[in-house]
């Protein structure tokens, strides 16, 4: 899953990236407000991660944007102010969750991987689709037990579609969660991406519905 990180401060940005990275996402970051406010407003990412003290425009400006223009995904408040009237006034303008500085990275991934379950419908951190389990925690899937074996990539496209389980996802949802901005995107690597995963699959997870994209049933067949 992409996440978008805008932090200015070099340190934070860069331990949050490699701790988010380490956990299977794809980031893309931005250290000004403007920049993060436009790829928030023109890119789709599975949530973002979001500073208040930025230059440029600050994060309550950029979220209150990001809101009156519709976007819905979910963000995580970073800030140094703490006071219990900001943290209101950030919930109010449409943030997720709030986070005060400094943190732990296991609470930023903590809450990080809550608002994404929620945003999709699902409270738990281990997510069961007929006999396939997701543990979003270890980042390990199983059918029956069993691990499958899977490629950061593969991973990625089979956690995002059991936590969206019961909605048909486009393939030009699933690419845009699968990489990064700064990396072209095939026009067909969605396709090769699921057949890779079929075949890995020891149940019929993914099914496809066709003009459309691809979906997780909830009740899927064994």
């Amino acid at each position: 899953m992409r996440i978008l990180l805008i932090e200015d401060d070099d340190r934070i940005r860069s331990d949050v990236t490699a701790a988010l990275e380490a956990s299977g996402y794809i980031v893309d970051s931005e250290t000004s407000g403007e920049e993060g406010w436009f790829l928030g407003d023109t890119e789709v990412y599975a949530a973002v991660i979001l500073d208040l003290g930025l230059p440029e425009m600050d994060g309550l400006t950029i979220l209150k944007r990001w809101r009156q223009a519709g976007r819905t995904m979910p963000v995580l408040v970073l800030t140094a102010r703490g006071s219990w009237t900001e943290r209101v006034e950030g919930i109010d303008a449409g943030a997720d969750d709030y986070l005060a500085k400094p943190f732990h990275m296991e609470e930023v991934l903590a809450r990080l991987g809550a608002i994404i379950r929620r945003s999709g419908g699902q409270a738990s951190p281990v997510i069961k689709v007929g006999e396939t389990e997701l543990d979003m925690r270890q980042m390990r899937i199983t059918v029956r037990g069993v691990p499958v074996s899977l490629s950061p990539q593969e991973y990625r496209l089979v956690s995002f579609l059991m936590i969206n389980s019961g909605r048909i996802v486009s393939q030009q949802e699933l690419a845009e969660h699968l990489q990064s901005v700064h990396f072209e995107r095939e026009s067909n690597a969605v396709e090769v991406l699921v057949g890779r995963v079929r075949r890995k699959m020891p149940t019929a997870l993914i099914q496809t519905r066709r003009g459309f994209g691809y979906i997780v049933e909830t009740d899927p067949a064994p």
